[in-house]
């Protein structure tokens, strides 16, 4: 069975490109790579031509998943795979595959409707060394682990869990916790690799496709120095800094220009061979700003005075 190994790439669209370049290079730390095109910019992330796409297009939502497969025998089996299964999927031309600066890539849409792509080889500019937007001590958490995690909007939880297995991503329940409606939250966490969870779905009800991005630095530096920055630029924080029971990253969520979610973090370990579940975080992640789609009850047990 071939199985994707990492999520590769995303496309976003957004209103703002210039908030965007500071936001993601001058605080993030991110390399905005300008290829002359009026409608979009890239962001680096390492070694690849880029992992984000940002289009100026004024949704400000998410706009493709990118999901990399190993060659064009993988991708070759894996469309056999989606094609047994009765998914419909679209083989993309030269000139999109060029366009995503990859070799070769299939186009079709998850079961919450969320444009999906899987596919190979991607443009990967060893003769151009990472150059972060701002100092940064380390760097970003990819090699062999894709650029982060994604919490996506999906209405049927269960139908999402097939499709994602049928990609090859493994995974189930990992919180349970009360919802504000009274209902009890069981998001299922997914991955591909070693990365803890590259896909997370089943949070509540969520106005975009998207509710955040993880984006995971290599030094604990880097993380407090996009926290200060966050802070000085008054930018909505929504989950104050804190360590998840399940990652164990130190993260904290803060808003961006689009108006979703984006959660730099720190110190995630490697995905369990074996299914856990948790009722709440180890420490921190009090709700500090509410209205961006995840005013639940993470945070840690309260320390007495």
């Amino acid at each position: 069975m071939a199985k994707v190994t990492e999520l590769g790439y995303l496309g976003l669209s957004v209103s703002n490109l210039e908030a965007w370049r500071g936001y993601a290079a001058g605080i993030m730390g991110m390399q905005v790579v300008d290829d002359g095109e009026d409608d979009r910019i890239y962001l680096r992330m390492d070694r690849w031509h880029h992992r984000i796409v940002l289009h100026a297009d004024g949704n400000d939502d998410l706009a493709y998943i990118g999901w990399r497969v190993a060659g064009p025998v993988e991708l070759d089996e894996l469309a056999e795979q989606l094609k047994n299964a009765g998914i419909p999927f679209e083989v993309a031309s030269d000139a999109d595959a060029a366009e995503r600066r990859v070799l070769g890539l299939v186009k079709l849409h998850d079961p919450g409707g969320n444009p999906t792509e899987i596919f190979y080889g991607p443009q990967v500019d060893t003769s151009s060394p990472f150059h972060p937007g701002r100092p940064m001590f380390g760097k970003f958490v990819t090699e062999g682990q894709g650029l982060g995690h994604i919490i996506i909007r999906e209405d049927d939880v269960e139908e999402a869990t097939r499709f994602y297995r049928l990609l090859g991503l493994e995974g189930a329940v990992e919180y349970k916790f009360a919802l504000p409606n009274g209902a009890v939250g069981t998001p299922v966490f997914m991955h591909c690799n070693d990365r803890h969870h590259s896909l997370a779905f089943g949070v509540g009800p969520m106005d975009k496709r998207i509710n955040h991005l993880m984006i995971e630095y290599t030094h604990l530096d880097d993380l407090g120095y996009a926290h200060d920055l966050v802070r000085q630029q008054k930018i909505d924080v929504t989950l104050q800094i804190g360590k998840h029971s399940n990652d164990e990253a130190l993260t904290f969520y803060c808003a961006n220009p689009s108006g979703w979610l984006w959660e730099p973090g720190w110190g995630s370990r490697v995905a369990p061979a074996q299914q856990e579940h948790y009722l709440r975080d180890i420490f921190g992640h009090d709700n500090e700003v509410e209205g961006y789609g995840l005013d639940i009850p993470l945070k840690g047990l309260d320390v007495p005075a």
